[in-house]
């Protein structure tokens, strides 16, 4: 009796899975999903008969719908037999005796008897499972970072090691999707009704290991980004440079995580939404501004106009001489002799105190409009050394 149950039990099995299946992805999927599976339509409005098949069987014959911008992965008891990766409608066939359907012409005793028997031997159940699962081959966004303390890294422009807190988001594309199921995506989510394998899901604890290698692949994508010779990129250009900091974080991330050449990712884009830089770095982006003002031809006018108007309120002011011929004697390599022809004065003006002088050439010094060598050139003449 009971060898006549499981076979009965064998037998109807098999006839419920000749029929031919509809494959869909699986409804509201969202958009930070990577993997999704594949679901058989067994009814469509009220019409179809396929409602007593075995799950995890594809017959053969069966239709597959590949939507744009995804891939389509088969399995056979755990392994990878298929890959599509692009779009349209097709049609599965498989050598494996479960998959044998006799309405894609498979012949009744092909697809029937040899199943039976096979399923006979494991008890009335499929000696095989196949699966299909949808892989996202479209950016995949909204995938933050952030780091709680300070970051540092040696900056090229600046010349010196400057520091950060910054958060923001990125952007990431499965460029090879063989690669990202096989050796990246956890089990549990190639398995029958496994769940979605989601980038935003909390619970992913392959999405958090990708989070923790970003954040640690910061300081180094920041170095590959200031210190690029090609480009001359400075630290303030980052956060408005979606792309170009994308390829320095991808690039950090590759070396130190392989991510495209072992797990088929890599980094599209990257949203910088705040960078706070320790108060060093701040002072230090404060002098380099004021440098940058005073640099060039924008520097020799300020001085020029700043000796003109030490010649004006020397003029107004009788007892103002003095002070303004020593600027001038002080600013003329500065200023690269610009206002040469302005030096000689009306009257003979009384010797200065040399700590006055000191003091003034310190002063202009602090203000960075004299250089440390023309301060110390003028030293020596007052000091006569």
């Amino acid at each position: 009796m009971g060898f006549i149950k499981a076979f009965t039990g064998a037998i109807g099995g098999t006839f419920a899975d000749q029929w031919k299946d509809y494959y869909v992805p699986m409804a509201n999927i969202p958009g930070t999903a990577a993997v999704f599976q594949a679901v058989p339509q067994g009814t469509n409005n009220g019409r179809g008969s396929n409602t007593k098949g075995s799950e995890n069987i594809i017959s053969n014959g069966s239709k597959i719908v590949v939507p744009e911008g995804t891939a389509l992965i088969t399995l056979q008891d755990g392994a990878i037999t298929g890959l599509i990766t692009e779009p349209g409608g097709f049609i599965y066939t498989s050598e494996d005796s479960s998959a044998k359907s006799i309405f894609a012409g498979d012949g009744i005793i092909s697809s029937t008897i040899s199943q039976s028997w096979e399923r006979f031997k494991f008890g009335g159940q499929p000696a095989s499972q196949q699966l299909a699962f949808y892989v996202n081959l479209k950016e995949i966004p909204n995938n933050r970072f952030g780091t709680q303390s300070e970051i540092y890294w040696d900056d090229a422009y600046l010349n010196a090691q400057v520091g950060a807190i910054t958060r923001g988001t990125y952007t990431i594309k499965i460029t090879d999707p063989l690669l990202f199921v096989k050796n990246f995506v956890p089990a549990e989510y190639l398995q029958p009704d496994a769940p979605i394998f989601d980038f935003a899901d909390m619970d992913n604890d392959a999405g958090a290991q990708l989070f923790n290698e970003v954040v640690s692949s910061l300081s180094a994508a920041f170095s590959n980004y200031t210190n690029d010779p090609s480009k001359g990129n400075r630290i303030t250009k980052i956060q408005g440079d979606q792309i170009g900091f994308a390829k320095s974080l991808s690039q950090a991330v590759e070396e130190g995580y392989s991510w495209k050449t072992d797990r088929g990712l890599e980094i599209v884009k990257v949203a910088i939404q705040a960078i706070e830089y320790d108060e060093d770095t701040k002072k230090l982006l404060s002098d380099v501004k004021k440098a940058d003002a005073l640099s060039g031809a924008r520097g020799n006018s300020f001085m020029q106009q700043s000796v003109a108007r030490g010649m004006q309120a020397a003029g107004e002011n009788p007892n103002g001489g003095t002070g303004a011929m020593a600027f001038m004697g002080m600013g003329l390599n500065a200023v690269g002799g610009a206002v040469g022809g302005l030096q000689q004065p009306v009257n003979q003006p009384k010797q200065e105190d040399p700590f006055e002088k000191l003091s003034k050439l310190k002063k202009m010094l602090d203000a960075g409009l004299i250089t440390q060598e023309d301060y110390d050139e003028q030293k020596k003449k007052i000091l006569g050394v």
